[in-house]
């Protein structure tokens, strides 16, 4: 199999070999279309009472879209990184202005869809906005702050 071409979908195989998600931890199921500005995913949600961010009541929150948008920017920087060099790690360093429009996430609201915009960023951190709509609408929406290579930033002191 041969990588594919920028703006080409990608399956949830060609993610995992992308993000440190792995096996139920990786959320996305597909990448619908990306540019070195943005990211459409789908997520499909094909069973709640096994998914990995489901309460102990057995419901996943509003909140867990943040999760859901954290990985299409973490596909999203390795696709943009190139496919023949090794992405970055990356770290969720905040959220902010995050509006959670529903409560929870629901089985009926599937599939998700999940777009990462860059908005702006250096060689060592990014701001993406990002929304995830479901079947009901908006479910969240938000902007984020990804710092990049953070054990680096510890090896040299911060210094820029």
């Amino acid at each position: 199999m041969t990588d594919p071409t920028p703006h080409a979908p990608l399956d949830r195989d060609a993610i995992a070999r992308r993000i440190p998600h792995q096996l139920d931890m990786c959320l996305l199921d597909a990448v619908r279309h990306w540019s070195p500005e943005a990211i459409h995913c789908e997520a499909r949600l094909d069973s709640l009472a096994t998914h990995p961010l489901r309460g102990a009541d057995g419901a996943l929150g509003a909140v867990h879209a943040i999760e859901y948008a954290a990985q299409a920017m973490a596909v999203h920087g390795a696709l943009v990184a190139g496919l023949h060099e090794a992405p970055r790690a990356g770290y969720l360093a905040s959220v902010r202005g995050v509006n959670l429009h529903t409560l929870s996430i629901e089985a009926a609201d599937a599939p998700l869809r999940v777009r990462a915009e860059r908005l702006s960023g250096d060689a060592r951190n990014v701001l993406y906005g990002f929304s995830v709509e479901g079947a009901r609408g908006a479910l969240a929406d938000g902007r984020a702050a990804v710092v990049l290579d953070a054990a680096g930033l510890a090896s040299d002191g911060g210094a820029a």
